[in-house]
Formats: structure tokens, sequence, C-alpha cells
């Protein structure tokens, strides 16, 4: 296919950060019900892979299920824990008062990690996790991933992570901005959330 010039559109296989139990395996509190009634209520999280000519480029987002706004995101060349760490962080910045989220997951390794356990308690975050390999249980954040995938990574030939990583802040931007959604009544997820935090 390669020397013809030719590219499947099929998904190449997912990337995958179950390790087995090696730490705390949360409940799921979320139980699929990915609709919220306010802002920073409801979080979800997970990592998505991306392949240029051979390297990978890891991203982890926090998607508020209020609005499916991106709240924060990292993105680095391994899928090692301060990625994650280094997202939550950024997301807590979002938070005010006492606002304390359920944050929902899969069952990766990160999650179950103490560092990632004891950063959530110490803010009095929920931890929820998917059942093991029952991807629908995070749809939301499946969903974005398919969307960012398809909108931005798959029509383009990607030279270099440097570029990649570039567009991705790019997309992320006018998704949270300007992508407007039927659901959030013609709005995009930041114009939503202004709309119902200042009616």
């Amino acid at each position: 296919m390669r020397d013809m010039g030719l590219k499947s559109k099929i998904r190449v296989k997912k990337y995958r950060s179950y390790k087995g139990e090696i730490g705390r395996i949360a409940q799921n509190h979320l139980q699929r019900d990915f609709k919220a009634s306010k802002p920073n209520e409801k979080w979800a999280t997970d990592v998505t892979e991306f392949n240029v000519k051979g390297e990978k480029l890891y991203l982890s987002p926090v998607i508020d299920l209020y609005n499916g706004e991106i709240v924060s995101y990292q993105v680095a060349k391994r899928p090692t824990l301060p990625l994650v760490m280094n997202m939550l962080q950024k997301a807590y910045k979002r938070l005010s008062g006492q606002q304390a989220p359920l944050l929902h997951s899969d069952q990766g390794w990160q999650y179950q990690h103490v560092s990632y356990r004891e950063k959530l308690a110490e803010r009095g975050l929920t931890q929820s996790m998917s059942r093991k390999g029952n991807c629908l249980d995070n749809a939301a954040m499946e969903s974005f991933f398919g969307t960012l995938k398809s909108e931005m990574y798959h029509l383009k030939r990607f030279e270099s992570l440097e570029e990649l990583e570039r567009d991705i802040k790019s997309y992320i931007r006018y998704y949270n901005r300007y992508r407007i959604k039927l659901k959030l009544k013609g709005l995009s997820p930041v114009d939503y959330r202004n709309q119902t935090l200042n009616p």
C-alpha cells in the first residue's frame, strides 16, 4: 500500500494503558450518565496516542461533561505519570471555591497510581473508573478523540511531532471556542458555559 500511495482509513490499534491491577481500582460512579447540570460537576479523562513517521506523541485531556469543553490538557512523547499529573494540575486551576468534580477515567495504570489518587483526594475529587475493557463507559472522551483525529490528524501528513503538537493546540482552541454543537443550542462549548454563568 505504501508503494502505491494508498492509505487506510481504518483506525489503527488504540493505545492501551491498562497493565493489570497495580494500584486501587475505583468504582464506576459515573455509570454512563454523561449529563451534568453545571460546569465542573463531572469530568472525564483518558490518554490517546499519535504516530508521526514512527515517533509517538501522547495527549492527556480533561473534558467537562457539562458542555464538552476541554478543561486542560498535556502532551508528551512518552505516556508517563507526569503527563497525567501535569494535566491534573492545570485542570485544578479551573476550579473555584469548593468545586470538586467527579473525575472519570479508564483503569489505566496512571489513574491507579498512588500519587494520582492522592492528588484527587487533596482537592476532594471523587474518582470513577470504567469497567475493564469497556470503552463505552468513557464514551464522551472517546468521542472527542474520534472527532479530533478525523477533523485534524487524519487529514494531514505531519512531518514532525512538533508540527503535530502545534496543530493539536490550535485544534483544541478551535474546538472549545468556535466549533458549534447542536446539543449546545448551536453554541461552542465556551459560549455555552459563558451563557450559563452570565444569563
